[in-house]
């Protein structure tokens, strides 16, 4: 059974012109986000906007979260990419989901209303306590090695 998530429509365009996110696909892992503006937007070239989505969610699981990821079609062929790589939105959260965009590009980009701008993933969460200590129990193979220590090829 899937979780149910609580859903507030935030805007007058959703339901009438603009769906709620919805999945593309029975095997898609996200759901598709919609531009929720009245207006065109045009993303100038190397800058970054916040684009409102029209709803918000309220998850009130603290063993789940949703996730705001890039769509790779539009960072591959338009460099538009969400401005902070990946979006969190707490269990905790109840206000309308926003995704900050960024034009990577030299090109403006034109973002119309309910054009699909991210996707959202709902992902299990583990809260842990850390435990402060002088020396690791255990060492690994890879110990301290980091940032490339295993090169490229």
């Amino acid at each position: 059974m899937k979780p149910q998530i609580e859903t507030k429509i935030l805007s007058p365009l959703i339901g009438d012109s603009i769906p709620l996110p919805e999945y593309s696909t029975s095997g898609a892992a996200g759901m598709d986000i919609r531009a929720c503006i009245e207006q065109t937007v045009i993303l100038k070239a190397r800058t970054g906007q916040i684009i409102n989505a029209g709803f918000a969610i309220s998850i009130r699981d603290a063993n789940l979260c949703a996730i705001l990821a890039p769509r790779s079609g539009l960072g591959i062929k338009h460099g538009i990419i969400l401005s902070n790589n990946i979006g969190v939105i707490d269990s905790c959260y109840q206000g309308e989901i926003k995704v900050g965009l960024f034009n990577r590009s030299d090109v403006d980009f034109t973002i119309n209303a309910g054009d699909r701008i991210c996707q959202m993933l709902f992902m299990p969460v583990t809260q842990v306590s850390l435990n402060v200590i002088d020396e690791f129990s255990e060492t690994t193979d890879r110990g301290t090695g980091g940032l490339g220590h295993t090169g490229i090829s």
